[in-house]
């Protein structure tokens, strides 16, 4: 699950982003509105947060630009202010949930969970190809019943591959879906993490899944 925040106070917002590393999501941080507005509508997130009041050009405007995309990420305001009317306009922008500082770093993880429960409903809750299944909200892997321990990337590899199977995706395309957008990778990454994933969902298994399209990339096969 890979996340925006966007936030321009830099202690605040760093503080967030290892806060919600610790929850398993990816997470690409930017500290003025105009960066924000351009992650939001050029990258893939499953959720956005997005302070009230940046610089450059505020929340309550990247949202409305957002859905004028017709984006429909999950959007978190954050604001400092409270009243009822900046709630109102949040809202009414497109926002889906909003947060008044300060608060709880749990009280975030438990929006960002709800948001991402209800967008799941317009995708496969569970997804599951022959015996193995993947639970995107609760970070849960089984192959044949058994579960599966992956680390936070070898997960979003094959959730990507996952949601995309039959089809063949480019490494490219991996690394632009799960590692942050300004990440330094080199070109054996995804290799690596394609092996590890491999010796942990295919080589203790009669089927193997995941295969290699040679000059294309992989791609999970469901039948």
């Amino acid at each position: 699950m890979r996340i925006l925040l966007v936030e321009d106070e830099e202690k605040l917002a760093n503080a967030i982003k290892r806060a919600l590393i610790t929850q398993k999501y990816t997470v690409d941080v930017v500290y003025d509105g105009e960066q924000g507005l351009d992650l939001a509508i050029g990258e893939k997130y499953d959720v956005i947060i997005l302070d009230v009041m940046l610089p450059k050009i505020s929340g309550i405007e990247i949202s409305k630009k957002v859905r004028n995309e017709r984006i429909a990420t999950p959007i978190i305001m954050l604001t400092a202010l409270g009243q009822t009317k900046d709630k109102i306009n949040g809202l009414d922008a497109g926002a889906d949930d909003y947060l008044v500082k300060p608060f709880s770093f749990e009280e975030l993880f438990a929006r960002v969970r709800a948001l991402l429960r209800r967008s799941s409903k317009n995708q496969e809750n569970v997804l599951t190809i022959k015996d193995l299944t993947l639970d995107p909200v609760n970070f849960i892997v089984t192959r044949a019943g058994r579960t599966i321990q992956l680390s936070l990337k070898e997960f979003s590899i094959l959730e990507y591959l996952m949601r995309y199977k039959n089809m063949t995706v480019t490494r490219d395309q991996i690394v632009q879906s799960v590692w942050n957008y300004d990440a330094d990778i080199l070109p054996t990454t995804t290799e690596v993490h394609i092996k590890h994933l491999r010796d942990k969902i295919d080589k203790p298994f009669d089927t193997q899944l995941i295969k290699t399209i040679r000059g294309f990339g992989y791609v999970i096969l469901d039948n």
